[in-house]
């Protein structure tokens, strides 16, 4: 019998190049090309790799550091470990070095392969207050750090002391592809550490048997193949994009990096996917680019723009019934399909079957515009205590506004709050060496999520807001700031919106401009767009975009103030996780007085 699936994620690589022997099997862009590698040398890499971390101390369940942005190493010092039997740390390459240092020390990390001299220095900054850790490999060749009481080895040159060991030692290889065999399931296989979106972060722990059981369990949902192509542009350290890749390999999809997140418009030109994933962020900006581009053209070319807008929410709404579309619709389709939607298809590579879409709830709307224009997006949802995920949505019966239903293999249910349950093969061990805050999330085996939904009729999850993030006003109404925020996110004009209103009799909302984008509307350089933030002509440009959203919401549910914020939300000043959600708790901290004077001038005005 042939397995659908290899029995550890440490057998992973020899179950795709065994499979799927093609020259493409991983790749990554650089300067407008692709530079790829075989299924095949893949595996040699690894194994390289792997007897050379084993020669320098590594042993079966060593925790080992994994410091680096998304690229090829990423995926071979992976599997170089856990072949090992030894278990996958990753680390967000934009935390902070304390944020690294709490990592390292509270996984009793031995090793720690890092990407450059940036990440480099960030762990000898902490290495005095790490007796546990031996060894730093660094993947660049020019990258040079600071003097180190830790030994600190080239990612190449460990490499090439594993294969001389595979010379040096007649039978070695063999011996490897035994170790990686008898790996077991039950084998702790990673400690994905949390964004700490909640507070501080805790690591969580997975198995082989719960990363195979997820992987599993999307292959019964989505449907890829050998001719399959991927860009991947998300960061591997988190377990959405790392999933994929091992779902890519288990189907023979060809992986592509993005040379950085800032090529990502270039290289889908270039490698022209297939299939992809995503964030609700990115979705938002395309389409807020998309909107931006289409509206500077002026008479019938923007009439026609306008009318394809209406045209593709229309076939979106009504694409996923299956039924007939009306004449009207499919007249007016055929001519915004050649003057609008295939241009952006084309944008996108001009192949795209399909994007996956996670992290966060996706505006329905949304859903529909990208449907609508031949480009469907399928929400999936999980967390990362969850391998991560818990529904994906069917291509062929797409539901807009939910998530998709469970997996085969994964039961969800509501609590009486309305809090999602989810029990299943992937539901983690535990947070690492934290049991007390393991049982304050695990009743009777299932998983208390934190967020809060209600399933249709169908059975998709409808995701309604995070428990803990859920404002209740002074009036006692509960307002789900998430999908309010999503809806002014989609405008050009907005980079990031937080509402607000705990405790208080109204919703109101701090709003971070695009600032590039507002600058080109007042004809200023960016430093003085963000100057004239609070100016009532910078005022008069937002309040539109408030009242456009107002329109769509419950009277509670209406913003009642906003204010403009003259700083960039970013990973760096605290109030983005790595993975780009807000930081609640923190924005309402460092913007209190903004969100103080909100309800001062409400005051006001009664007054």
């Amino acid at each position: 019998m042939i397995e659908s699936t290899p029995r550890t994620i440490a057998t992973l690589p020899f179950f795709a190049s065994g499979r799927f022997p093609k020259p493409d099997l991983i790749g990554r862009c650089r300067d407008g090309n692709v530079e790829t590698m075989s299924g095949r040398e893949f595996v040699d890499r690894i194994r390289d790799l792997s007897l050379g971390l084993t020669g320098l101390g590594m042993t079966r369940g060593d925790r080992v550091a994994l410091l680096a942005e998304s690229r090829p190493e990423w995926l071979v010092a992976d599997f170089a470990i856990l072949m090992a039997g030894a278990v996958t740390t990753p680390i967000y390459p934009t935390l902070s070095a304390e944020q690294v240092a709490f990592i390292l020390r509270d996984s009793d990390a031995s090793l720690a392969i890092v990407s450059s001299a940036v990440q480099l220095a960030k762990v000898i900054a902490a290495t005095a207050d790490l007796p546990s850790l031996r060894t730093i490999v660094v993947m660049d060749a020019n990258a040079t750090g600071a003097a180190s009481s830790v030994p600190i080895v080239a990612f190449d040159e460990v490499a090439t002391r594993g294969h001389r060991r595979i010379l040096d030692g007649w039978g070695i290889g063999r011996e490897f592809q035994d170790l990686a065999k008898s790996i077991a399931p039950d084998d702790l296989a990673t400690i994905i550490y949390t964004s700490g979106t909640t507070g501080t972060p805790k690591g969580v722990m997975l198995t082989h048997g719960n990363l195979v059981a997820n992987l599993a369990g999307v292959l019964d949902v989505l449907y890829l193949d050998q001719n399959d192509v991927a860009l991947s542009f998300l960061p591997l350290c988190h377990g959405f994009e790392r999933i994929v890749a091992y779902v890519y390999l288990a189907t023979g999809v060809s992986m592509i990096f993005a040379e950085s997140i800032d090529s990502v418009a270039r290289d889908l030109r270039v490698v022209r996917p297939t299939v992809m994933t995503g964030v609700p962020r990115v979705f938002e900006k395309l389409y807020a680019r998309i909107v931006e581009t289409g509206r500077t053209s002026r008479g019938v070319k923007r009439a026609i723009f306008e009318r394809a807008l209406g045209v593709a929410d229309a076939r979106g709404a009504r694409l996923p019934s299956g039924a007939r579309l009306p004449l009207w619709l499919r007249v007016q389709s055929a001519i915004a399909d050649r003057v609008v939607f295939s241009r952006v298809r084309e944008g996108l590579g001009g192949r795209l079957r399909y994007a996956v879409s996670g992290s966060a709830p996706l505006d329905a709307g949304l859903l529909r515009f990208f449907l609508g224009v031949g480009f469907p997006i399928l929400e999936g949802y999980g967390l990362t205590e969850t391998a991560p995920v818990l529904t994906v949505m069917p291509l062929e019966a797409i539901r807009a506004g939910t998530v998709g239903p469970p997996l085969p293999n994964v039961e969800l249910r509501l609590a009486d709050d309305g809090e999602v349950l989810a029990r299943g093969p992937n539901v983690m061990r535990g947070y690492y060496r934290r049991p007390e805050e393991t049982a304050a999330v695990m009743t009777d085996g299932w998983f208390r999520t934190g967020d809060v939904g209600a399933f249709d009729e169908k059975g998709y999850l409808r995701l309604t807001d995070r428990k803990k993030e859920l404002i209740v006003t002074s009036g006692g109404k509960k307002i789900a700031p998430q999908p309010i925020e999503a809806r002014l996110c989609a405008h050009p004009l907005v980079a990031e919106a937080v509402v607000v209103g705990e405790g208080r009799k109204f919703a109101g909302v701090l709003i971070v401009p695009d600032f590039a984008r507002l600058a080109e509307r007042l004809g200023v350089d960016v430093g003085a767009a963000r100057a004239r933030v609070g100016s009532p002509e910078v005022r008069a440009l937002y309040e539109p975009i408030i009242e456009g959203v107002n329109a769509s919401l419950a009277q509670y549910e209406r913003l009642k103030q906003f204010a403009l914020i003259g700083n960039d939300f970013t990973m760096a000043t605290g109030e983005l996780t790595p993975t780009m959600k807000v930081k609640r708790r923190v924005v309402e901290q460092k913007y209190r007085e903004a969100i103080e004077g909100l309800y001062f001038q409400a005051s006001k005005i009664l007054a």
